[in-house]
């Protein structure tokens, strides 16, 4: 049985993907599209608002990742595609978040004009949704991309609240034993319940 979501992406040509307002318009239908309905509305509308997300329409991974491959396969230019990124975390719902996490994963550094990695934390802005950055970094762990280096994310940690705190989050993605990193760890702001259990997990495998 075909879903409305793929109902919906069949029925829609490549050149939505070519200019940043179509592709924004396409992708907020395409996450109503993929939304299991009203049932989860209540929820997605706290999740949003706690969040600081400007939307949440309950469009769940497995949709998402449907309507990431098809951008990917349809996409005859990457490097626009990459574009819409900047766009996507600017207006801030939680589906387009999500949806960047998946993009930088795929998207090779010559679409993304930048390291990976650097890609990401440029995105950052004062303030940000802890539990949205691990979920974009796991993304693109799985990947199959390594967390950087100590010395760069201990330089990374020194230039703002939030990128400490990122630096942390993606110390406890990494597999290797902590070094330099021990300290800024230990050092960095608190970040409420989840950022304090990854803190002190991080800090117990090393031991």
């Amino acid at each position: 049985m075909i879903s409305e979501l793929d109902e919906f992406l069949t029925s829609q040509s490549p050149k939505v993907l070519l200019g940043k307002r179509r592709c924004l318009k396409f992708l907020r239908l395409a996450y109503a599209k993929g939304s299991i309905g009203m049932i989860v509305k209540p929820t997605s509308d706290l999740l949003a608002q706690d969040g600081g997300f400007s939307f949440n329409l309950g469009c769940a991974d497995p949709e998402l990742r449907r309507i990431a491959s098809w951008m990917l396969t349809n996409s005859n230019n990457r490097r626009k595609l990459a574009k819409i990124i900047p766009a996507l975390w600017k207006r801030h719902g939680y589906e387009d978040l999500k949806m960047v996490g998946i993009l930088l994963s795929n998207l090779s550094e010559d679409d993304l004009g930048e390291e990976k990695w650097m890609a990401f934390i440029h995105l950052l802005q004062k303030q940000e949704s802890l539990d949205i950055i691990l979920d974009i970094a796991e993304e693109i762990v799985r990947g199959g991309h390594p967390i950087p280096e100590d010395s760069w994310l201990m330089e990374m940690s020194k230039q703002s609240t939030l990128w400490h705190q990122t630096a942390v989050i993606l110390c406890s993605l990494s597999k290797r034993n902590l070094t330099i990193c021990k300290e800024m760890v230990v050092l960095a702001p608190s970040g409420g319940e989840l950022f304090e259990r990854i803190r002190v997990r991080t800090l117990s495998e090393q031991n």
